[in-house]
């Protein structure tokens, strides 16, 4: 037999295939050759029906010419700008480097056509075992300034000093309202950011933060500046459970966006400079790259502008400010599980006899806090008098008399 052309000889080994093969032989010789199984028992199939001589002679259903096929210009912009996104720090993805096509003039391939580009040319690593898109439920408020999240993120200057950035975002249209470097995570800087965000975006409806002393140390049984000057606006500050970091998931991936465009850039050598990095990209996010979260592929200010925002929440006035006091203390719970504040004793579990807990309370409620910020259990605040508590089954007074005070 004359020697064989490579392709040919694959076809050879398929035609020529053993009537009985142990389990898996196919499997592994598409493998180690390359070809799909449907093409295997295609040939297969003919070598059985009209002899080897057939299955050899098998012509390629492959069309010799592709008009559908993406043109091998608009293939080299597509790579090309996926480079330049990535080198100045970017998302690159398909349908970042689709938005930028679209903004330079081009109409770009599908989502689809360019991902298959990008792993053909071996710029990308496919993930099967990555969850589809479809598989993400995202909980978004219906209007600008019905909900902002704030969250710090380290970073380090040139000479190895560590400084935070404070990023505050609208949760329904993924705005970034304002960002300061600061040297700490203080109260203070919070204050200034959030001050910031409000001159010129308005009051939001409610406020969410981490556990943070320098933002809501509510769990932790304290009160906190920032808190206190968005209740003295009206503002309801809301908080994420300990341990739970996807409540401020828009802040965590906006975070990683932030870092990916910082590693691309000359490390800031001040506080200074690395705001004016901070400030480049809050524009390019804002103005240029499309959320993907977003409705229509919208930039964070499109769908700023596209609804309207809701109104400022109504300021209290002195009384009901009074009433919004809150008090903290610190028990250690007795040997029955039960403390005693405002006169009542309530039971909080024998498993915690010798622990110091804190305690929070107001005028309507007293809520109990472990160590870690954790909520333990809370209460309407019982009437004057009230001798105890008890797994919300009071004792010494009417159940619904509770009742009336939440």
């Amino acid at each position: 037999m004359s020697e064989l052309k490579p392709d040919m000889k694959v076809r050879y080994l398929v035609a020529s295939w053993p009537e009985e093969s142990p389990r898996g032989a196919v499997a592994a010789f598409c493998r180690e050759h390359n070809v799909s199984r449907s093409w295997f028992y295609k040939v297969r199939a003919a070598a059985v029906s009209g002899g080897p001589a057939q299955a050899m002679a098998m012509r390629s259903t492959k069309p010799r010419t592709s008009p559908n096929a993406t043109p091998a210009g608009v293939t080299a912009l597509a790579l090309h700008v996926r480079e330049a996104l990535e080198a100045q720090g970017h998302d690159h993805g398909p349908l970042s480097v689709q938005a930028r096509m679209r903004r330079d003039g081009v109409e770009p391939p599908s989502r689809a056509t360019l991902a298959r580009l990008f792993t053909k040319a071996g710029m990308v690593v496919p993930e099967p075992r990555k969850k589809p898109r479809n598989a993400y439920r995202r909980f978004v408020y219906p209007a600008p300034n019905c909900c902002w999240q704030i969250d710090a993120t380290e970073w380090q200057l040139e000479n190895g000093r560590k400084v935070v950035i404070f990023q505050l975002i609208d949760d329904h249209s993924r705005l970034a309202l304002a960002s300061l470097v600061a040297a700490g995570e203080t109260s203070e800087a919070a204050l200034r950011v959030v001050k910031h965000a409000i001159s010129k975006h308005g009051v939001p409806r409610k406020f969410l933060s981490d556990n943070g002393m320098a933002l809501n140390p509510t769990r932790r049984g304290r009160s906190g500046a920032l808190v206190d000057y968005l209740r003295s606006l009206g503002v309801e500050p809301i908080t994420g459970k300990p341990y739970k970091p996807t409540t401020q998931g828009k802040n965590e991936r906006f975070h990683r966006t932030l870092h990916r465009f910082l590693h691309k850039q000359k490390p800031a050598s001040t506080i200074k400079d690395l705001q004016a990095q901070v400030d480049t990209f809050d524009h390019y996010y804002n103005t240029e790259r499309e959320h993907q979260a977003l409705p229509a592929r919208m930039t964070p200010q499109q769908a700023w502008e596209a609804t309207e925002k809701v109104p400022a929440p109504s300021v209290p006035v002195i009384s009901e400010i009074k009433t919004q006091i809150r008090r903290t203390v610190r028990r250690t719970v007795s040997r029955l599980g039960v403390v005693t504040v405002v006169g009542t004793h309530f039971q909080v579990g024998r498993d915690r006899a010798g622990e110091t807990i804190h305690i929070l309370y107001d005028a309507q409620r007293i809520m109990f806090f472990d160590g870690h910020g954790t909520e333990i259990i809370s209460h309407p605040r019982p009437p004057r008098g009230t001798k105890y508590i008890g797994n919300n089954k009071p004792r010494g007074f009417m159940a619904n008399q509770v009742s009336t005070t939440s």
